[in-house]
């Protein structure tokens, strides 16, 4: 059996039947909203499970389903060394969205990250302690730094409205996930000219650690042929 982790709701659960259904594997949610069961037609032995899209890593990583549709950020930002525990499959071209690095409209001097830099050492100085950014997405952002030569900050935990926290004295600097940039702009941030740490979009992911029946790898290989792709590098 191929097992397959879809998003439970939203645009992004539609959008993934919308693809697979373009590639003749139809995939319907049954039942009501908060049953989470679903049912696959035109790809032989697949099952659909359907996850929240922050799940879909974790459980690509352990194994429990073969292939999974999410966000490259969140499959990014929740697996260390993620490319050894999953493969990217396809891009799938819907989902986007950029992680970025923003600061308060009002610091006129700030726009690079290397200005930043220069800010957060001048704000250690003079407070005492580092610059505060605002994030859910840690690792991401702590890698991009890294490879910024950027030292003197810490991260701020935020797993929701991380644009209010400047606003509300919480932190100094946001990096958060960004469509339009208008919620940004209202919460009178700006974006870094160079601070898109990650641009996103939903992404089909095979998981290395599963359990490659041949029955699932029929299914691989039968939803390769479907879809025109290739097998996944290592499968």
């Amino acid at each position: 059996m191929l097992k397959i982790g879809v998003p439970s709701k939203g645009r992004l659960m539609d959008k993934t039947f919308d693809w697979f259904g373009a590639r003749g594997v139809t995939m319907t949610r049954t039942g009501s909203d908060r049953e989470y069961a679903g049912a696959v037609q035109g790809l032989e032995g697949a099952r659909l499970v359907l996850l929240s899209a922050g799940e879909i890593p974790r459980e690509l990583a352990a194994g429990r389903i073969h292939l999974g549709v999410t966000g490259s950020d969140l499959v990014r930002d929740t697996l260390a060394d993620w490319d050894q525990q999953v493969a990217e499959w396809a891009q799938l071209g819907f989902g986007h969205a950029d992680l970025i690095l923003a600061v308060p409209a009002c610091w006129v001097d700030v726009d690079t990250v290397e200005d930043l830099d220069a800010a957060a050492a001048a704000f250690r100085r003079a407070h005492g302690f580092r610059l505060r950014i605002a994030t859910k997405y840690h690792r991401l952002v702590q890698d991009f730094l890294r490879e910024a030569d950027v030292a003197d900050y810490q991260l701020v935990d935020s797993q929701g409205a991380t644009e209010g926290t400047v606003k509300n004295l919480t932190a100094e600097a946001v990096a958060d996930i960004t469509s339009t940039g208008e919620t940004l702009r209202a919460n009178h941030l700006k974006i870094l000219s160079d601070g898109v740490v990650h641009r996103s979009q939903a992404c089909l992911f095979a998981a290395r650690r599963a359990d490659w029946t041949p029955a699932a790898r029929a299914g691989l290989a039968q939803l390769a042929a479907r879809a025109g792709l290739t097998l996944p590098e290592g499968f």
